[in-house]
């Protein structure tokens, strides 16, 4: 029955760009097939289409990220969403344990020389590599 592994995709959704999409769904079939349970926002949260104002949006986002063992990310510096849920991240990380942060297109992402959210991206992955 799979190995019950639970992974939260963070990622745009919003705004997400069709072939963004395309990519983050084949790299969702391909950890399930594997046996994992896996939370895709775009495809996954109820209140995505229903929710005017988002709270209900990230208040779901938020429960789903709180019973994830892994946090997997599409980082996208445009996606205000996937920003929020860095800081829901940011907080969660410090009142319970992930097993692991992954970074989905970790090729797109350079470091900077200055301080950015591309730098933050790296930093957790580094820190929250275990598994």
């Amino acid at each position: 029955m799979g190995n019950h592994m639970r992974i939260f995709i963070m990622c745009p959704v919003r705004n997400a760009k069709p072939e963004t999409n395309d990519k983050i769904a084949a790299y969702v079939a391909k950890l399930e097939s594997e046996g994992y349970e896996v939370y895709w926002p775009h495809r996954d949260n109820p209140y995505q289409k229903t929710d005017p104002i988002g709270l209900e949006i990230i208040l779901c986002n938020r429960e789903k990220m709180v019973g994830a063992d892994e946090i997997h990310i599409w980082y996208d510096k445009d996606s205000t969403g996937s920003i929020f849920d860095l800081g829901m991240f940011f907080a969660l990380v410090r009142t319970q344990v992930f097993k692991k942060f992954v970074i989905i297109n970790r090729d797109d992402i350079e470091p900077t020389s200055h301080k950015s959210f591309e730098n933050i991206v790296l930093a957790f992955e580094k820190r929250y590599r275990k598994g």
